[in-house]
């Protein structure tokens, strides 16, 4: 993988943000309910997913 591979997929994965948040609230209310997260760890997760959903989407539509 080259340093135009990686260009390319973190500037793709901005669009697929929008299709990535909706994964990461539903998997931040998962959590918050069944393991009583406080709202700053439920934030947490809800981001790490969101970023790593949308670079995931963003690296299989790159190689795919």
């Amino acid at each position: 993988m080259t340093v135009q591979d990686i260009i390319i997929i973190c500037v793709m994965s901005v669009p697929m943000l929008m299709f990535s948040v909706f994964p990461g609230i539903w998997l931040g209310d998962y959590f918050e309910q069944k393991y009583s997260l406080e709202e700053k760890q439920k934030r947490i997760v809800i981001i790490v997913t969101t970023i790593s959903f949308a670079l995931i989407l963003s690296s299989l539509l790159h190689f795919l």
